[in-house]
């Protein structure tokens, strides 16, 4: 696991967040009036799920902005879930839009409308190649910086290229297979909203799972036990619970020591304990440190 400063890491998430922001409202804008214009379901759709992209980001910033504020009386262990929050608000928003999409397909499936110009070909496109260049520039961010958020920001960039591709294949089918594959335009679009619900149920398990604690990666937790293994005068680790909030860790560790030492070198244990994971780790927001007699 990379360890940059939890600073850093939050300055390139909110980064990334704005560019996807920016990005995504001009893809989605460019969609909804080339679908509207060339008369493309499929293109509408797309549009949709661009704009809901381009919310998600809102919400993210918002969400990133509110979780650095620091611990106060009422939220001692700080603000950082405020995250994990607005995520489960939008993927709320994008499965919901996305059966509103669907729904309007589904009565236009069968019925005649004109067949799309050429150019929104190019939309379509256009939109493949340029959200491929931004998942490569967000997976990038994200294997530098270590953030699951930002590798989920990054794969959301590549389900939308093949949301766009799907699109691209509709249009190729209704302006190229005549008349009687009008109803293709309508299937991409489906195809489309699938996508985008399975995307979005997806977020919302993610973020649920981060709201119920769910304990860390079992490579990350490992290497929380074989740092604390390390301070003298730990002889084991009996139990370790770590739950990721936001960004960053709160870690629950109970580790063993010489049951007849004296409880001030007990205590200055458990406290070598706590130093060590939060400067070698700095993505650890609070370790609560349990001493067990070892046997």
């Amino acid at each position: 696991m990379l360890q940059a400063p939890v600073s850093q890491i939050y300055r390139d998430a909110t980064r990334v967040a704005l560019v996807g922001v920016l990005a995504n409202t001009a893809l989605g804008m460019a969609k909804l009036v080339a679908g509207t214009l060339g008369h493309s379901i499929a293109l509408l759709s797309d549009s949709v799920n661009s704009l809901g992209d381009a919310a998600a980001s809102c919400v993210a910033l918002i969400s990133l902005w509110y979780s650095q504020k620091p611990a106060d009386s009422t939220h001692p262990y700080g603000h950082m879930r405020a995250e994990a929050v607005g995520a489960l608000t939008i993927s709320t928003l994008i499965v919901v839009s996305a059966l509103l999409i669907g729904w309007e397909a589904m009565q236009h499936l069968g019925q005649d409308h004109l067949v799309p110009p050429a150019w929104t070909l190019w939309v379509a496109g256009a939109n493949v190649v340029i959200k491929e260049l931004l998942y490569q520039f967000t997976a990038r961010a994200g294997r530098k910086t270590g953030s699951r958020t930002i590798v989920a920001n990054a794969w959301d960039h590549r389900s939308d290229a093949l949301c766009s591709l799907g699109a691209m294949v509709g249009l190729l089918g209704v302006r190229y297979g005549g008349p009687q594959m009008l109803w293709f335009d309508e299937a991409a679009a489906l195809f489309i909203v699938a996508i985008i619900i399975l995307g979005g149920i997806k977020l919302y398990a993610d973020s649920a799972s981060d709201l119920m604690d769910r304990q860390a990666g079992e490579s990350f937790t490992r290497q929380i036990r074989n740092a604390a293994l390390e301070v003298p005068g730990v002889q084991d680790v009996e139990k370790l619970w770590m739950r990721k909030a936001g960004l960053e860790y709160l870690i629950d560790i109970h580790i063993e020591v010489d049951p007849c030492m004296e409880v001030r070198l007990g205590h200055e244990i458990g406290h070598a304990v706590q130093d060590v994971l939060q400067q070698r780790f700095p993505r650890v927001r609070a370790v609560l440190v349990h001493l067990e007699p070892h046997s």
